[in-house]
């Protein structure tokens, strides 16, 4: 899958949250999104990812930025991470991969050797009209909001 560039159109989706609620990208409109994706919830590097986003909430409102979570996860594990830590976005259940296939952000990976499929860590900052402003492939977990925060800094 080809890698989005800025001023790609942001792949469409439909998509439950961690309370079964629709999530939608046209429900962004006229607004800027910070998309994140992650491998799986509750595990270190995901929860240090999706942490940030936390912190820096009230920061990206102001900036008129709303933030998503995405991952290959069920609604009720997505539901146990938010409970967990309290997060307060949405985390979208992409259980059957569509939606990151789309971002060309699953794929093969491998671990001590092994061969599996699954998600790149990644962020996407779209702008109000539904384009990438910027795509940040195999980004680490604590640098999602900083460079986030260089983008809309312009």
């Amino acid at each position: 899958m080809a890698k989005l560039q800025p001023g790609d159109a942001a792949p469409d989706f439909a998509l439950s949250d961690q309370n079964g609620q629709p999530v939608r990208l046209q429900d962004f409109s006229g607004r800027k999104l910070l998309l994140f994706f992650y491998p799986k919830a509750m595990t270190s590097g995901c929860t240090k990812q999706a942490c940030s986003v936390r912190e820096a909430r009230s920061e990206l409102a102001d900036l008129g930025v709303a933030a998503l979570g995405l991952s290959p996860d069920s609604e009720a594990r997505q539901k146990k991470f938010d409970d967990k830590h309290g997060l307060g976005f949405p985390l979208l259940a992409d259980t059957d991969h569509t939606v990151a296939a789309a971002y060309g952000v699953w794929g093969e990976k491998s671990m001590y050797g092994k061969k599996y499929e699954g998600i790149t860590r990644s962020a996407f900052l779209i702008d109000e009209q539904g384009k990438i402003i910027q795509a940040w492939y195999k980004i680490k977990p604590e640098d999602t909001v900083p460079r986030a925060r260089q983008a809309l800094a312009g």
